[in-house]
C-alpha cells in the first residue's frame, strides 16, 4: 500500500505551497476521434513551449484520451485516492511531450462516493494538478448533468464542437446542462473542423442563442481548420506541429498553446462563481 497520506491539511499545504494550477476542462460535441485529435495536439504544442502538462482522462466511458491513445490500463487516481498506489505511478509519458493519467476504471458516481472516499479524490485531483503546470481534462456529464469532480469546474470550461447541425445542437445542449448545474457563468467554445470564418458564424450563432435564451455569455477561443496533415501526424505517432509545422492545423494548435498557457485569463477567474 503507498504511504502517500492525502489527508485533507496536506493537500492544501502541497496546493498552496506553489502557485495556483491552470486547469481546463474539456467536454466535447465532436467525435471521440476528433476530441482527442485536439487534445493530442493541443497537449504536444502547450508541452513544446516548456509546459509541464498533463491530460487527465476523465470520461465515464472507457472512449476518452486514454483509450483512444491504446493506452494500456495502470494506475488510477482513484487508485492513488485509496492509497492503493502512488501519485508518481498514474502518469503514463507520451512521445508526444505530455503525461496521460487515468481518473478511475468504470463509471464514477459521485453520488455513491462516501464522504471520505470523495474528499480523498478530490485531494488527489488537487495535488495531481499541484505538480504540474497546466491540466487538461478530458471529461464528460454524467446522468446527473454534473462533471466527474467538482473541482473542475472551478478552472475554465471549453465546449468542443464541429460545424455540423448534430455537433452545434449537442454543443448547445451541454452548455443548457451546465448553465442548469453551475449556475450562471461564462463558457468558452472551440471549433474544430473549420476555417476561420466558418468557425465564426458558428461561435457567432451560439453566442447569441446563449445569450437570449440562457444569459450565458460564451468566448471563442479559437478554431482549428481540417487538415490531412493532422491524420498523417497521427500515423507517426507525432504531433501536426512537430512534424508538419508549417501546416495550417500547427498554425492554429500554436496560436492555442499561447491562449491556454496564458495566466488564467479574467473572464474565467471572475465568472466561474
Amino acid at each position: 500500500m503507498a504511504s502517500f497520506d492525502f489527508d485533507q491539511a496536506e493537500g492544501l499545504r502541497r496546493i498552496l505551497a506553489g502557485p495556483k494550477p491552470r486547469i481546463v476542462t474539456f467536454v466535447s460535441a465532436s467525435a471521440p476521434v476528433d476530441k482527442a485529435t485536439m487534445l493530442t495536439n493541443l497537449g504536444a504544442s502547450m508541452a513544446a513551449t516548456g509546459n509541464a502538462v498533463l491530460l487527465l482522462d476523465a470520461c465515464i466511458a472507457p472512449r476518452g484520451i486514454a483509450a483512444q491513445l491504446g493506452m494500456q490500463p495502470g494506475a488510477t487516481l482513484q487508485d492513488v485516492a485509496r492509497q492503493e498506489r502512488a501519485l508518481n505511478e498514474v502518469a503514463q509519458l507520451m512521445p508526444q511531450g505530455f503525461g496521460v493519467v487515468t481518473l478511475t476504471r468504470g463509471p464514477l458516481r459521485r453520488a455513491t462516493l462516501d464522504v471520505d472516499s470523495a474528499r480523498r479524490l478530490a485531494n488527489a485531483f488537487g495535488v495531481l494538478a499541484s505538480q504540474t503546470d497546466i491540466l487538461l481534462v478530458d471529461a464528460e456529464l454524467d446522468s446527473d448533468d454534473a462533471l466527474p469532480l467538482a473541482a473542475m469546474a472551478q478552472g475554465e470550461i471549453v465546449v468542443q464542437v464541429s460545424p455540423d447541425a448534430a455537433s452545434i445542437t449537442s454543443a448547445y445542449g451541454i452548455i443548457k446542462r451546465l448553465n442548469a448545474q453551475l449556475g450562471r457563468r461564462p463558457f468558452s467554445v472551440l471549433v474544430s473542423g473549420a476555417g476561420e470564418k466558418e468557425a465564426k458564424v458558428v461561435f457567432d450563432n451560439m453566442a447569441q442563442a446563449a445569450s437570449r435564451y440562457l444569459a450565458v455569455q460564451l468566448h471563442s477561443v479559437g478554431s482549428v481548420p481540417v487538415d490531412e496533415h493532422l491524420n498523417r501526424a497521427a500515423k507517426l505517432g507525432r504531433s501536426v506541429t512537430e512534424a508538419f509545422p508549417l501546416a495550417r492545423a500547427s498554425v492554429a494548435f500554436r496560436r492555442l498553446a499561447g491562449r491556454f498557457g496564458l495566466a488564467e485569463s479574467a473572464h474565467a477567474a471572475a465568472g466561474a462563481f
